[in-house]
């Protein structure tokens, strides 16, 4: 499962044919994500939402904090946001669901601290 969080981070940081091609193989053509700030579905629409956060927030990645749990065909973790190398000003943690053959099916995402 540790891979597919890499992969799946990996994605958010990417930009361009690079992120395209993280998407194509390791995301559901039909994947859906919902957060606080978004709900979509689709390679498109999870384009427009990290094109969104990258607009908002240039030059910042998104680094793992913390451990991975996971069971069956779901893993949690949490996330941060913010310049490399720095505290990230981001929190949160998301739940992904994988398809059978181990692509990302779902992803709930949750915010646990953000700036004022």
């Amino acid at each position: 499962m540790k891979h597919i969080v890499r992969q799946y981070l990996a994605s958010w940081n990417a930009t361009g044919e690079e992120r395209a091609a993280l998407m194509a193989e390791h995301w559901s053509p039909d994947v859906t994500y919902t957060d606080p700030m978004a709900e979509v579905s689709g390679h498109e629409g999870i384009t427009a939402v990290v094109e969104g956060v990258k607009a908002q927030f240039p030059g910042y990645v998104f680094t793992q904090v913390g451990e991975i749990d996971a069971h069956h065909r779901q893993v949690r973790f949490r996330w941060g946001l913010g310049p490399e190398g720095a505290e990230p000003v981001v929190v949160g943690f998301d739940v992904l669901v994988l398809d059978e053959s181990g692509r990302i099916q779902d992803v709930r995402g949750f915010l646990d601290k953000v700036p004022v």
